[in-house]
């Protein structure tokens, strides 16, 4: 195992969490609402294919990440995992730049993989909006080097956020040909 990266400080921890999560929430939550009308020069849908490149590499380094703890290599598995929430955190910037400049895009297809499509999204939708706490959490347990907890939180949280890069990937595969 690997020492501490931080000292432990559960209330400032606890605080910083909750309210980056709130607020990443409710910037999604807003994007409903705002949509900017000014023409940037390009297809601003290039932000989707984007966030699919970095759902997709986020889906390689949190598979990567697993693999690299199950050997014991707990360096690799770390430089894996900054890996992911660094490029997660990048997604999110283009996810809400793509939001702001092109707003939603309906879903054109029909019959059963219409039902298909809404069954990813919406499960996509609900565990992206309350996975972001758990992966924080679980980072800091690893940073302060809780391990029993960090591998506690660590078996619920890597297939909740693999399931959410990877269908975020599935979403944009699946609604792009409606991109106008």
């Amino acid at each position: 195992m690997l020492p501490a990266s931080i000292k432990k400080n559960d209330s400032l921890a606890k605080g910083l969490i909750y309210i980056l999560s709130f607020v990443v929430f409710a910037a999604v939550v807003l994007l409903k609402k705002i949509q900017l009308d000014i023409s940037v020069g390009f297809d601003i849908h290039i932000f989707a294919k984007i966030n699919a490149v970095i759902n997709s590499a986020v889906s390689i380094l949190l598979f990567l990440g697993l693999v690299s703890v199950k050997n014991g290599k707990y360096l690799l598995h770390k430089r894996m995992m900054g890996s992911a929430i660094l490029l997660s955190t990048l997604f999110l910037v283009s996810y809400i730049c793509h939001h702001l400049l092109a707003g939603d895009t309906p879903y054109g297809g029909e019959g059963f993989i219409r039902y298909v499509y809404f069954f990813i999204l919406i499960t996509h939708i609900i565990l992206a909006a309350v996975i972001l706490p758990f992966i924080l959490f679980t980072s800091y347990r690893a940073l302060v080097a809780e391990w029993p907890t960090h591998r506690k939180l660590a078996k619920l949280t890597w297939p909740i956020w693999f399931y959410v890069s990877v269908t975020g990937v599935l979403v944009y595969l699946m609604i792009s040909p409606y991109y106008q």
